[in-house]
């Protein structure tokens, strides 16, 4: 399979390539500055050239936060790209794009006022209750995507990944939070290995699926040392508990991710 990768400079762009090549598909790496193809995809001429040829599209460009650039820059920035990149697959007759979209289109990772879920566990159809530009970009991203998939008869699988991480990467996230769990009350104590992001977006070319799908990737287990549930009722009382988290569980349903991919995470940090 020819894959246009996005985005192939990042971190979980970096391993994609590697683990799509290593699958046996002809990778064709796209970056703003390095890359098979370079250049800003905002620039539709640029994301043409990139997808002149390929069979599918891992979408993972993207600036992946809200805090380095202007507001207007990141939402621009992301939707626009997710727009020419999505509406050109569908003009080329593409037939399946792995959006990478992220836990943050729920609204709580960078939220300004510390909303919490409305119901746990979170469910791939909870609403977005954001006030971030960074959530909004990857949720307006995720319509973009609904509406591409309709509009050229295209499946587009939106995967809504919370903290991607490896080695240092990983250390240095979960070190703060074994101190004190509360600086990730707002990531919902949600992560995911480098690894396993990989193969959930390799498994989303293949799996037997149709039309737009968002689907939530998490690791079944949290970053914490602390039992969910008593992570829930100190930083979240509010929420309903619809099912209690058993032991270090995730706060989001991820089940059905799993059945639908065929997929379920191998590296763990216990």
């Amino acid at each position: 399979m020819k894959v246009l990768v996005t985005g192939a400079n990042g971190t979980l762009g970096t391993e994609v390539v590697a683990h799509l090549r290593g699958l046996g598909h002809d990778v064709r790496a796209h970056d703003r500055d390095r890359g098979d193809v370079r250049g800003d995809l905002r620039d539709a001429s640029v994301a043409a050239a990139a997808l002149d040829g390929m069979d599918s599209v891992v979408h993972a460009a993207a600036i992946p936060e809200p805090v380095s650039h202007p507001p207007h820059e990141t939402f621009g920035n992301n939707v626009e790209s997710t727009y020419h990149v999505l509406t050109l697959a569908g003009e080329a007759g593409i037939s399946r794009v792995v959006n990478i979209s992220s836990a943050s289109a729920f609204g709580f990772a960078w939220s300004t006022r510390g909303v919490s879920p409305l119901r746990v566990p979170v469910t791939d159809d909870h609403p977005y209750v954001g006030d971030d530009v960074y959530g909004l970009s990857k949720q307006v991203g995720e319509l973009v995507a609904s509406t591409a998939s309709r509009r050229y008869d295209m499946t587009v699988v939106s995967l809504r990944f919370p903290f991607i991480g490896a080695g240092e990467r990983l250390a240095r996230h979960l070190g703060p939070i074994h101190d004190d769990p509360g600086v990730d009350r707002s990531g919902l104590w949600a992560w995911l290995h480098t690894a396993d992001a990989a193969r959930a977006i390799a498994a989303a070319l293949t799996a037997e699926l149709s039309g737009p799908v968002a689907l939530t990737v998490a690791a079944p287990d949290t970053t914490s040392r602390e039992h969910t549930a008593n992570l829930l009722r100190r930083y979240h009382p509010d929420s309903m508990i619809e099912r209690e988290p058993a032991g270090f569980d995730t706060v989001f349903a991820v089940d059905r991710a799993y059945d639908l991919l065929g997929f379920r995470p191998e590296r763990g940090w216990r």
